[in-house]
């Protein structure tokens, strides 16, 4: 049966809402200005009958547009009083929904063409289920929030209409007004019936929760209290007794602390001001404990405490060669510091960078140097930091700040002067949390750091006298102003004999001691070293090899705790029947000259490493076709050594004819490996050539350097690195850039002997030497 019959006028004055919904039953006032009251004046020629309906600012849920609603609520005008001032309220009662049908505006009010929305109530179980439901749910909600007056109450308990309860519940939950217009919205009374329960049991539970948590706030606040009258009567008895208060004992042995630190005079004013405020903090309070840690750290803090360098230059380079074979360059930069130490006491420590890869010793090499010069040794690593606040710390009003690592790990050594090792800098992130490389600029920076300013201490600390040693693999990931702070000192890796040296130096005893062989004599030979390093391991490092070694320790260790005859020398054999078949293969060696192969040389974070740059050709369109996940440079590289053979084809015999209908593929293998760069151009005009004059090219001759379209080889870098790679491969001539030549001072002695060297200022004579 429809839920409303009534007639309303052919058209009614409109009155658009922004911050209000009217509904049915509901009786409410406005407050409005003069100019507004016209819309009600009119209301009186149309049966005091007014159009209400909310306008929405911006597109709701379920994409619902923004603008005036369609549906609104036929209001009735009871009463307008005046409230002076040209102030007016206006009493409305709720009558029924209306739909918009159409609207005219005449002089300055507008009217509505509008129809009463009919709503049909059908009496089931469902619908005085829903109706008992609800009413329950009422109650609860009343229970727990403000209560409604008696009668209301008694009015809804006779309320069965599911139109009329919904709408009068809807005003009773604390709703948006955009939730509201979508209840008005919602004709059938069954379905609003539904939405107004979900609405209600939602505002249930969180009135639950909300009087559970004040429960649990004015029990706590109670068992204070408790607490701080019991406190009061013991620091009263204690008085009486003659006993120290023990707040007083604490205050008086943090007042000592801060006294004997030796605080500089602008950090001692803020240290005796937090001290002053928390003697009048209650213990009880978060804030006690929160202003006591920061006066722990103020008072920690090694403001004038330095451990004294030992400038022995003798004993610290013995020191230096006891713990690492070789390393040169790093060895006469810590000696030249101590020699400059030496001559002057108060000097800024120097921001070393060492960059090299895996497993060369670039942080045991901290270590080191802290022993030689007798200071104590910090590392952190920066692997995978992303947040601004692990360097520079968090500000006091966060719950749970603490100074960044570089303070907090000051406060751990005691002193001010450590060697402080910031390792895999370039691994270093960034995110919404900060830039941690950018907060490292002013800790890096001899110019600034005399006053880095933590945000947890909010004081500055002086890093003057810090040595920072930062470690990398590669340079290209660090941000250009940092490295520009930083005095980098390339690590290459290490040959084979200069491997056999550390292995037989520094590796073996330590895995010996490790493996519990201590009392058994266990010796290696060197051939079962060269056989290690050349056959299960290939690295610019010694990390494999030193797991290598382990390994077969722990073979031997084994064989002695089952009763085996004892080992007492590890030979070639010895190493091929404990490890197996071998890992790697000399893969010069092992092929034959052949036409279109080139060996080249690259560069790698792990080292160096040689690669094979294959070129074939077959019947088709003139292209050229690069494959072996090859980077933008290589293949700009590609293309330039195409040209230039092209335009200089008559100098190397090719006919004309070659490049024609011809399609030219170039492959470097390993195609799974990114590669890139522009090193590998003389390489590529070497496989081409070889390939269009089918001449071979010697497998034993690797090559590296820059082609420019005119055939001049230009520097590369990284030599030394590619270098051993190929020395460790077996290649037997090296031909790179003549404005190389200078860099063979930085190879070995022992690898350059056993090397032939060609190098070559153009293209045609990297040719002669190759082909």
């Amino acid at each position: 049966m429809p839920h409303n019959n009534i007639e309303i006028p052919e058209k009614l004055p409109l009155l658009v809402q922004k911050e209000m919904v009217a509904f049915p039953y509901m009786l409410f006032p406005l407050y409005i200005n003069e100019i507004e009251l016209n819309i009600f004046r009119e209301a009186e020629n149309h049966e005091n009958f007014i159009a209400l309906v909310f306008e929405r600012q911006e597109t709701g849920e379920g994409g619902m547009p923004a603008g005036r609603c369609e549906i609104g609520t036929l209001c009735k005008v009871n009463q307008i009083a005046k409230m002076g001032d040209s102030r007016y309220k206006v009493s409305l009662e709720g009558i029924t929904r209306l739909r918009i049908l159409d609207t005219e505006k005449i002089g300055t009010i507008t009217f509505a063409h509008c129809e009463v929305v009919r709503e049909f109530v059908e009496k089931n179980m469902v619908s005085e289920a829903l109706v008992q439901s609800l009413n329950a749910l009422l109650k609860i909600a009343l229970s727990h929030g403000k209560p409604l007056p008696d009668d209301v109450m008694k009015m809804i308990d006779y309320i069965d209409n599911p139109a009329r309860l919904s709408d009068l519940v809807a005003l009773y939950v604390n709703l948006p007004v955009a939730a509201l217009q979508e209840l008005l919205e919602t004709t059938d009374p069954l379905e609003r019936l539904k939405k107004v329960y979900v609405h209600l049991t939602n505002e249930v539970q969180r009135m639950q929760v909300k009087n559970e948590v004040a429960g649990e706030v004015t029990k706590r606040v109670g068992k204070n209290q408790k607490e701080y009258i019991l406190r009061e009567q013991m620091k009263h008895i204690q008085e009486e007794l003659g006993d120290e208060d023990p707040r007083t004992s604490d205050m008086n042995e943090l007042r000592k602390k801060i006294e004997e630190a030796g605080l500089p005079e602008d950090v001692k004013k803020v240290a005796d001001k937090e001290l002053k405020r928390l003697e009048r903090i209650n213990q009880a309070s978060p804030e006690y404990n929160v202003s006591r840690t920061y006066l722990d750290y103020l008072a920690g803090m090694p403001w004038n405490t330095s451990t004294p360098d030992s400038l022995d230059m003798i004993r610290a380079e013995e020191i230096l060669n006891e713990d690492h074979y070789n390393l040169k360059k790093v060895k006469e930069r810590i000696l030249e510091f101590l020699a400059v130490r030496s001559l002057k006491e108060n000097m800024k420590g120097p921001v070393l960078c060492f960059v090299g890869p895996p497993g060369v010793g670039k942080t045991s090499l901290g270590k080191s140097i802290a022993r030689a010069l007798g200071r104590k040794f910090v590392r952190i690593s920066l692997g995978g930091v992303r947040d601004e606040a692990e360097i520079r710390g968090h500000r006091r009003t966060y719950i749970g700040a603490l100074p960044g690592r570089i303070i907090k790990e000051l406060f751990r050594c005691g002193a001010n002067n450590p060697i402080f090792m910031l390792d895999e800098i370039d691994k270093l992130g960034n995110d919404f949390r900060g830039d941690p490389a950018s907060a490292l600029l002013e800790v890096l920076d001899p110019e600034q750091n005399f006053s880095f300013n933590d945000h947890y201490l909010d004081v500055a600390f002086d890093l003057s006298k810090v040595m920072f040693i930062t470690t990398a693999n590669q340079l290209d990931p660090i941000p250009g102003p940092l490295k520009d702070r930083m005095e980098v000192i390339r690590l290459a890796g290490y040959s084979s004999e200069e491997k056999l040296q550390i292995a037989r130096s520094f590796i073996i005893r330590r895995e010996i001691d490790e493996n519990g062989l201590k009392d058994h004599e266990l010796t290696f030979s060197d051939e079962a070293l060269q056989k290690i390093i050349s056959d299960y391991t290939r690295e610019a490092g010694v990390r494999n090899l030193q797991r290598t070694v382990a390994s077969i320790c722990r073979k031997v260790a084994k064989e002695i705790t089952q009763n085996k005859p004892e080992r007492d020398l590890v030979t070639p054999e010895t190493v091929a029947e404990l490890l197996g078949p071998k890992k790697f293969y000399n893969e010069v060696a092992a092929e034959n000259d052949r036409i279109g192969v080139v060996t080249g040389m690259a560069w790698t974070e792990t080292g160096g490493d040689i690669l094979f740059v294959e070129v074939t050709s077959m019947p088709g369109k003139a292209e050229l076709i690069l494959t072996g996940s090859l980077g933008d440079v290589m293949k700009e590289s590609a293309r330039a050594a195409l040209s230039y053979i092209e335009a200089h084809a008559d100098e190397f015999g090719i006919k004309p004819e070659a490049f024609e209908n011809r399609t030219i593929h170039i492959h470097v293998p390993s195609g799974a490996i990114p590669k890139d760069g522009p090193s590998a151009g003389i390489t590529m005009v070497t496989a081409l050539v070889s390939l269009l004059t089918e001449k071979p090219a010697r497998r034993s001759v690797a090559m590296t350097g820059e082609i420019t379209l005119t055939g001049r080889v230009l520097a590369i870098g990284g030599l030394k690195e590619k270098v051993l790679a190929a020395h460790r491969a077996g290649v037997h001539t090296i031909v790179a850039p003549e404005r190389n030549r200078d860099d063979l001072e930085d190879i070995p002695d022992n690898v350059r002997s056993e090397l032939q060297f060609t190098f070559v200022s153009e293209a045609s004579e990297a040719l002669a030497a190759a082909l």
